[in-house]
């Protein structure tokens, strides 16, 4: 397992400072005599503002704070998507992981992937890389995490009805393609998300948000 590498980086949004609205507070009020006598604060942006994409919570923390406190209560579920072709869904899944606490997105194939749709959350979300399904499944038996492949493709089990295990890989596949045969083989289970209209599928990044909140409907919304 590894991380996405310096040169991964790609050009994308930074921070929400422009618009007529700007997303975020400025400069601590009072000025640097009424800061807080807190490590967690950076003085740069307490000086400056903060127009982070975070809640409120964490307005002003340097960004190494953060991390560490949402260690401390990340859940015990992982998600993971195959990158065969630069799948654009993986900054969105991101985002999303980063919403629900996930312990980690796993990027399955291409080392590369398309930042954009994260909205900086890959600064507070542990990405790992693997570099083909085998990898990710001999991970995921090594730390006892049951894989959970999502895919609507013959045989698969309903995810409105299953019951997901606590310590969980949620596995996607590729927009389009799906899950890839060795994926489906290598899954404890394979779940699909109930769909009532005409279209074959839906998209991987919605798809990934959903399996994602009936995870926490089922550990954490209590």
């Amino acid at each position: 397992m590894s991380d996405p590498g310096p040169e991964d980086d790609q050009p994308g949004p930074t921070e929400w400072t422009t618009g007529p609205d700007p997303v975020g507070v400025g400069p601590w009020p009072g000025g640097p005599a009424a800061w807080p006598d807190d490590p967690r604060y950076d003085p740069e942006l307490l000086a400056a503002g903060d127009r982070r994409n975070v809640v409120d919570r964490y307005r002003y923390w340097r960004r190494e704070a953060v991390v560490a406190d949402l260690d401390r209560r990340r859940h015990p579920f992982h998600v993971a998507i195959e990158n065969l072709h630069h799948d654009a869904n993986i900054g969105t899944i991101v985002r999303t992981a980063n919403a629900f606490a996930a312990a980690a997105v796993h990027v399955v194939g291409r080392r590369r992937w398309n930042r954009r749709g994260a909205m900086v959350t890959d600064r507070y979300q542990h990405v790992h890389h693997h570099a083909d399904v085998a990898a990710l499944l001999a991970w995921a038996h090594a730390e006892d995490l049951a894989v959970v492949a999502v895919d609507n493709g013959p045989g698969a089990a309903a995810l409105e009805t299953a019951e997901l295990p606590r310590r969980c890989v949620l596995l996607f596949g590729q927009e389009g393609v799906g899950l890839t045969p060795a994926a489906v083989a290598g899954a404890d289970t394979v779940l699909a998300i109930a769909q009532y209209g005409s279209t074959r599928s839906i998209n991987a990044g919605v798809a990934a948000g959903i399996a994602m909140h009936a995870w926490i409907r089922a550990h954490a919304a209590r």
